[in-house]
């Protein structure tokens, strides 16, 4: 949160645990969730299990938060689009809650398996929705940053391999199937050494920083 000034008020938006609250220290903080996710949501796909909030300032919909125009620095809003129904709308209002000039920090994957259900509604963004919506509501972007590329992502998904079958085949790879997983980790790993923009193809996210006009 470098970015932001000290003593600047910034909005969490679906702010989950508060994981970056420790980074915004100098800033004045203000946390918002919907509040409804108990870590178990309807058991489909990828859980945590368990989920605690802590101490919210605001229990509401993040389309509809009690501040009033402008009053925010900063909004940051970290791996939370894909479980809103209506990112869009959830971007025009952040557009609200920002003074002219002020920053907004985000973050949401390009591609991703379920999560968090029931609620996740997007597997995730492109560069392109991020240059459109945000220009359509009054941003500038400044920068579109890509996490990870193709074969990191092949990677991460061979490193699931064992646990997901398991849990949906109830077969387990013997010693020669996971030493034949190693070495396609292994060359993945030598592929992305090698990278020179796969990314335009898969990566895990993007991060995005764009200023309020």
């Amino acid at each position: 949160m470098q970015a932001v000034p000290a003593g600047q008020r910034i909005l969490d938006a679906g702010a989950g645990t508060q994981q970056y609250s420790r980074f915004c220290g100098h800033l004045r903080y203000v946390a918002q969730d919907f509040g409804q996710y108990d870590g178990r949501g309807d058991a489909a796909g990828l859980q945590t299990g368990t989920f605690d909030y802590g101490k919210l300032d605001h229990v509401c919909d993040v389309t509809a938060i009690p501040e009033p125009d402008g009053a925010f620095d900063a909004v940051m809003c970290t791996e939370v689009l894909e479980h809103i129904p209506r990112p869009d709308l959830a971007i025009r209002e952040f557009a609200r809650l920002l003074r002219p000039g002020g920053l907004l920090i985000v973050t949401a994957p390009f591609c991703s398996l379920t999560h968090m259900a029931p609620y996740h509604f997007y597997s995730g963004f492109s560069r392109y929705w991020y240059e459109r919506t945000l220009g359509e509501h009054g941003f500038a972007v400044l920068t579109i940053e890509p996490n990870g590329n193709f074969f990191e992502y092949l990677a991460q998904e061979l490193w699931r391999l064992e646990s997901i079958a398991e849990r949906y085949t109830r077969l387990r790879p013997d010693a020669s199937q996971q030493n034949a997983v190693l070495t396609v980790q292994a060359f993945l790993g030598s592929l992305s050494a090698a990278d020179a923009g796969s990314t335009e193809l898969l990566c895990f996210g993007y991060h995005v920083l764009a200023r309020r006009h």
